[in-house]
């Protein structure tokens, strides 16, 4: 295939590690029109080409939706709703600050009683509806309201081995 010298020059311009791809793209272009002569008009439409598709995709990376899952502890979910960490996920306060509109809840649970007996398989599930994260509830790290749970470190391994990001809080 030849090159115009302009449409070479404009190729220069294309990182190194990518131009090989990018020069063999828009020879298939060009074949396809039944053209043998890459001018700068085609260098520049395939540039285009380019931006458009890495737009589209950047958008779509960014509406992505961040599925959030929130662990509680079992003794202290008896004498608490989870308001709090409701509120603070609403609000996108405190250890949900980090969270777009487009984040949503998909698992509020407790860890099952020590220690933390529930965790593996409801991991497991989550997984199936694309958990992006999971919380530990603040009950769980405080140590003046509520014990800290002294099984903490187990359970953030379990979730860890599972390849689930882990955020320690909610609301404190």
């Amino acid at each position: 295939m030849e090159w115009k010298p302009d449409a070479l020059k404009e190729l220069e311009k294309v990182p190194e590690h990518v131009r090989s791809m990018a020069k063999m793209g828009i020879e298939t272009a060009i074949e396809k029109k039944g053209k043998n002569i890459v001018s700068i008009e085609d260098v520049n439409e395939a540039a285009l080409q380019f931006r458009a598709l890495m737009g589209k995709e950047e958008k779509e990376a960014e509406a992505k939706t961040t599925k959030i899952a929130v662990i509680r502890c079992d003794i202290v979910s008896e004498t608490c709703p989870g308001v709090a960490c409701f509120k603070a996920f609403n609000k996108r306060k405190v250890h949900f600050e980090q969270y777009g509109k487009d984040a949503e809840m998909i698992g509020f649970f407790t860890c099952g009683g020590c220690p933390g007996r529930r965790i593996f398989r409801l991991v497991d599930s989550l997984m199936k509806h694309d958990v992006d994260v999971i919380h530990l509830s603040s009950c769980m790290l405080l140590e003046k309201s509520y014990a800290k749970c002294p099984h903490i470190e187990e359970i953030k391994q379990m979730i860890a081995n599972k390849g689930v990001k882990i955020v320690e809080g909610t609301h404190h």
